[in-house]
C-alpha cells in the first residue's frame, strides 16, 4: 500500500480451517428489494444449517447498519461503500471455514459484481429474491414504503432510488409465489449440492 502496511501470512490455509468445521467456507448473498424475504430467509436457512451441524453466521443489512456500517447514509456512494465493508467482512468469515449469509438489498450490479470477485470461484451464491415491489409493499414490515411514498424517507430502493436486477445469480427465488417453507428447501438443497 504505503509502505507502512504490509500482508500477514498464518500457518493455517483456509482449506485445513474448513476441513476443521467438515465443510466448504461459502457466502450465500441474498439480494432483493426491502421487504422481500432476505432476513426471514436467511433466519430459516441458518436454522436448517445448524441442525445439520454446519458452522454459519448471518451479516444482516439491518444489523451491520447499527454498528459497523452506522456512519453510512443511502447515497450512492454510501450504500456501495457499505457492501465493500460487508463483503471484506464475510470474505474473513469464508476464510475461517464458515458458512456466511449476507441479507442486503445491495441494489447495484457493479456492487454486488465487486463483492463477488472478493471470493474464490465456488465461494460466492447470489440468491435474488425477485419478489414485485407490489407484495413488498403489500407486507411493508418495516413501514418503510409508506414513509418512502409520503416523502419521509428519501433514497428508497424501488421508490426512489433504483434497483438493478442481477444478471448472474445462482438461484432466483420468487417469494410472492412460495411459502417460506418452500423456499427454504430450495435454498437448503441448493446449497447441500453446491
Amino acid at each position: 500500500m504505503n509502505g507502512l502496511i504490509y500482508k500477514q501470512f498464518y500457518s493455517l490455509s483456509k482449506d485445513e480451517r474448513a476441513k476443521q468445521k467438515h465443510q466448504k467456507g461459502i457466502c450465500i448473498w441474498f439480494t432483493g428489494l426491502s421487504g422481500s424475504g432476505k432476513s426471514t430467509l436467511a433466519n430459516q436457512l441458518e436454522q436448517q444449517l445448524f441442525k445439520r451441524g454446519k458452522h454459519s453466521y448471518v451479516l444482516d443489512g439491518d444489523n451491520l447498519r447499527q454498528g459497523l456500517c452506522s456512519d453510512l447514509d443511502f447515497s450512492v456512494k454510501s450504500r456501495s461503500e457499505n457492501i465493500r465493508r460487508v463483503s471484506e467482512v464475510a470474505k474473513m468469515m469464508v476464510d475461517a471455514g464458515l458458512i456466511t449469509i449476507v441479507t442486503l438489498i445491495s441494489p447495484y450490479q457493479k456492487d454486488r459484481d465487486a463483492a463477488r470477485l472478493k471470493f474464490d470461484d465456488k465461494e460466492f451464491i447470489e440468491v435474488y429474491l425477485s419478489t414485485s415491489i407490489e407484495e413488498c409493499e403489500k407486507r411493508d414490515v418495516k413501514g418503510l414504503y409508506k414513509k418512502a411514498r409520503s416523502g419521509l424517507v428519501s433514497n428508497f430502493t424501488g421508490i426512489s432510488s433504483d434497483y438493478e436486477i442481477p444478471d448472474g445469480s445462482e438461484l432466483d427465488i420468487d417469494t410472492d409465489k412460495l411459502s417460506v417453507k418452500e423456499c427454504t428447501e430450495i435454498l437448503i438443497d441448493f446449497v447441500s449440492n453446491y
